[in-house]
């Protein structure tokens, strides 16, 4: 009796507001810290001399992209679950915000002048990209968690998301313009991690009673996948330049049209019933954008492009029918949306394809792009300030190609290490803590119209 009195106060609605109540402190934390900390950088100033007309190329279009990829795309594709659409898009809303916020300050004191923080639109479409990490982690734990352990996740998550890319991209200098390492490899196997110290009972480890899509949220989900599909491209080359950024754009499309022919034909030859399984169109076709995300902008030609593609649509198609059963029966390890086939996998292949592409990449080749994608085999400093990469400048091919392999195994230790820590704290403390019978639906948190079972 006792037990069960203990049990209801802990999931009792007021302590369910309180949490949100803390949220709401930690947002007038945040405008605090704003104030404080940052500053219009030099593009949102006025100008200093009356009618002086400084040209800039803006980006406000690609972060356009960006922003619908983040905000439609990924809470549209996690709305699969037939009781969980609310959450899926709602949360996704409502931690991106957060988060988008919470990455300024975070990222911003890694690159402070004069003891504040520049605000311009490439520190918004940074944090944008940032949002990104924590969304794909929730992937993995989507209907498992509360939205106060997801929030919780997410702000632990982005500090070690920013320490880990500063360290990959500032002084190691590997390529990764796309962040198909640092942020969709971090993000899936930071999640996994999470999900592994947060795994249920043997007896609780068959799927819950609204785990599974119906014909209406399956159609919503494809939303998500067109919306990423199309946007994805600019998602990969909003923070290259010049001629990077039209080969970025390039490969990009390529490898997305190589990865959903694969994954159609594929989806037919190994689905349980040799039919189209909407899981892999929904998922598998997507596998080709992030598995070319840290070369595009290298010279990997439209062949490249294809092949990457078409060996990032297969072997998500074959994580998604073989691989993902095996984790669930065997380690006790779900992942909801299929993340590791989708993030984690692919982004191991990006990062193995750096690997190859920076061993193969001279100066005949790239020619004053060489110094742009790789600041470390430049002869001399992109910039004076920059003087923190490991091996000096001039680094040959080979020694980059190490870098990639270095940065590669560096971030997905950061991340299962990070994750781990991260779900021994949600498992271990007073987090309200989900029952069997309450994952996957938004009754719990929502106020949901009556609708007719389908």
């Amino acid at each position: 009796m006792e037990e069960n009195s203990n049990k209801a106060k802990m999931h009792s609605p007021i302590s369910e507001r309180m949490g949100f109540v803390a949220l709401m402190i930690l947002q007038i934390i945040l405008f605090m810290l704003f104030a404080v900390f940052v500053r219009y950088g030099k593009a949102a100033l006025p100008a200093e001399v009356p009618g002086l007309f400084q040209e800039h190329v803006s980006k406000y279009p690609h972060f356009q992209d960006v922003h619908v990829m983040i905000f439609v795309g990924f809470g549209f594709l996690m709305t699969f679950l037939k009781k969980y659409g609310y959450s899926a898009t709602g949360y996704t809303l409502f931690m991106s915000a957060l988060i988008i916020q919470w990455t300024i300050l975070v990222k911003g004191f890694f690159h402070m002048y004069d003891g504040k923080i520049e605000l311009s639109l490439e520190h918004i479409i940074h944090s944008d990209i940032s949002a990104a990490v924590p969304l794909i982690s929730m992937g993995v734990l989507l209907g498992r968690t509360t939205p106060i352990q997801l929030l919780f996740m997410a702000l632990f998550e982005i500090i070690l998301f920013a320490v880990n890319e500063y360290v990959a991209l500032e002084i190691l200098s590997i390529c990764d313009v796309g962040g198909s390492i640092t942020v969709h490899a971090f993000g899936a196997y930071f999640g996994l991690a999470v999900s592994l110290m947060l795994r249920p009972k043997k007896e609780e480890n068959e799927p819950g009673q609204y785990e599974a899509p119906t014909y209406t949220s399956d159609l919503f989900a494809m939303i998500g996948t067109l919306f990423l599909w199309i946007y994805w491209p600019s998602f990969n080359s909003v923070l290259a330049d010049g001629t990077a950024q039209e080969r970025a754009i390039l490969n990009t499309y390529l490898s997305l049209a190589g990865a959903t022919v694969t994954a159609f034909v594929l989806s037919t030859m190994m689905s349980h019933e040799k039919k189209l399984d909407m899981v892999h169109v929904q998922n598998s076709t997507l596998a080709g954008g992030v598995a070319v995300g840290t070369v595009c902008n290298l010279m990997i030609g439209g062949h490249g492009a294809i092949l990457i593609g078409i060996l990032a649509g297969s072997l998500s198609v074959i994580g998604y029918r073989y691989v993902t059963p095996a984790m669930t029966a065997k380690l006790r390890l779900h992942d909801t949306c299929g993340v590791h086939n989708l993030h984690g996998m692919p982004g191991i292949i990006a990062g193995l394809g750096s690997i190859v592409y920076a061993y193969l990449a001279t100066k005949e080749d790239y020619k004053y792009d060489l110094g742009a994608i790789f600041p470390a085999m430049a002869s001399q400093p992109k910039n004076l300030t920059s003087n923190h990469i490991i091996g000096g400048y001039e680094r040959s091919a080979r020694a980059q190609a190490g870098f990639q392999l270095f940065g590669l195994f560096m971030t997905i230790i950061i991340a299962i290490v990070g994750g781990l820590i991260v779900g021994l704290v949600l498992r271990c403390t007073c987090f309200r803590k989900l029952q069997k019978e309450e994952q996957h639906q938004d009754e719990l948190y929502w106020e949901v119209p009556e609708l007719k079972s389908e």
